[in-house]
């Protein structure tokens, strides 16, 4: 499995993976402002995805990031989701990798996630600590479930 750029081909399974994660992130597929910041991401190479059997652009989606390096040394995970048939494989943990393969040092990578009274958002919150993201303590809006989200950061000095 790897981590590649996606590219328009791959919109339609973008959405498709969105409409699996909206009971956690919020309405999506239907929002044109999702579907532009989606596009713009694409467009900028700044979407990364990993395709059922490495497959060609438009293939089935396992996983997904949008990864900001606009403001850099400070970049920002704006959204990381995997499908519920291809979870518990090593999928966001390849992402993650990934992404950070493209971060230059010193850096501050952050991440909003969900707050520890999100059960499916556990499995998130472990992943970045896994990778040495530490919670923040300031206040983030609840997501639009109604559960809290936590503001996570990795401070990176040296290439991993």
């Amino acid at each position: 499995m790897k981590a590649v750029n996606a590219t328009k081909d791959d919109l339609n399974e973008w959405l498709e993976l969105a409409s699996e994660v909206e009971y956690l992130f919020g309405p999506m597929v239907s929002d044109p402002k999702f579907i532009q910041a989606l596009e713009k991401n694409i467009n900028q190479c700044n979407a990364f995805c990993v395709r059922e059997n490495d497959g060609l652009p438009g293939s089935r989606l396992l996983g997904g990031v949008l990864f900001s390096s606009a403001g850099a040394p400070s970049y920002k995970i704006g959204w990381l989701a995997v499908s519920s048939r291809a979870r518990n494989k090593g999928i966001a943990t390849e992402l993650l990798r990934h992404i950070l393969k493209l971060v230059e040092v010193p850096a501050e990578v952050s991440v909003t996630t969900f707050g520890n009274d999100i059960p499916d958002g556990r499995p998130a919150r472990n992943l970045y600590q896994k990778f040495g993201f530490v919670s923040q303590i300031e206040s983030i809006p609840n997501g639009p479930e109604g559960g809290s989200r936590q503001k996570f950061k990795l401070i990176t000095t040296q290439k991993s």
